[in-house]
């Protein structure tokens, strides 16, 4: 009996609770001469980094990862509304990146330093430790595959077909059949944290973290 193709795409999807959050602040000034925006950016930069390696703790955390960029200072001349040309202003800022482990401390962090002169919070990235990430992946890959099999068994089976075997798996569309991939094989999706303001100060509550896998199979069935 002739051998049936059947080509099929699996998808799984699985949430889970974000166990990393790394915030990102940006430390600026601005003003006419140069040397005091330096100076500011230089010290206000500094009282930051001190507040954050105070909690680093690479295994325990709070902070369990900290980095900032190198001073950047430029300048220019703005316009006013009649199309004069302003003196120069300068500007200097750096950026500060901390990867928190515990959310509770992050959002005390996060409310005094925004509070301070020339530090602005650009925001918040939430993601599951290396190992969460890795476990988690090979399981939603797993269960995409799974997923496709069911779906090549049910042809298979509406065909009145019996034996079913997979002769090529892979992510979509590299299965060389000039298909139009449909997605990504694997991703990670992260929804922003909801802030409460309220009681006694500021709490994030961040959304479960969606991965993602979806892969193309080729069974043939006889």
């Amino acid at each position: 009996m002739a051998e049936t193709v059947i080509t099929v795409q699996g998808s799984y999807d699985s949430f889970h609770p974000a166990e990393r959050a790394t915030v990102t602040v940006t430390v600026g000034f601005e003003g006419p001469e140069r040397a005091p925006v330096v100076a500011a950016t230089t010290q206000g930069t500094a009282a930051l980094v001190a507040g954050i390696a105070a909690r680093h703790d690479p295994a325990q955390g709070p902070v369990t990862w900290h980095a900032t960029d190198r001073i950047q200072v430029w300048s220019h001349r703005p316009f006013n509304n009649k199309g004069e040309q302003l003196p120069l202003v300068h500007h200097a800022q750096t950026t500060t990146r901390a990867k928190f482990r515990d959310f509770d401390d992050l959002a005390v962090w996060v409310e005094r330093a925004a509070v301070h002169a020339g530090v602005r919070v650009d925001g918040l990235e939430w993601a599951l430790t290396e190992q969460t990430k890795q476990d988690t992946v090979a399981a939603v890959r797993a269960r995409a595959v799974e997923e496709a099999r069911r779906k090549a068994q049910a042809y298979a089976e509406a065909l009145g077909l019996g034996a079913l075997h997979c002769v090529a798996i892979a992510d979509p569309g590299m299965l060389g059949d000039q298909t139009q991939a449909s997605g990504q094989g694997t991703a990670m999706f992260a929804r922003a944290a909801k802030a409460d303001t309220g009681g006694s100060g500021l709490a994030f509550t961040p959304e479960d973290i969606a991965v993602s896998a979806t892969v193309d199979a080729r069974f043939v069935a006889s």
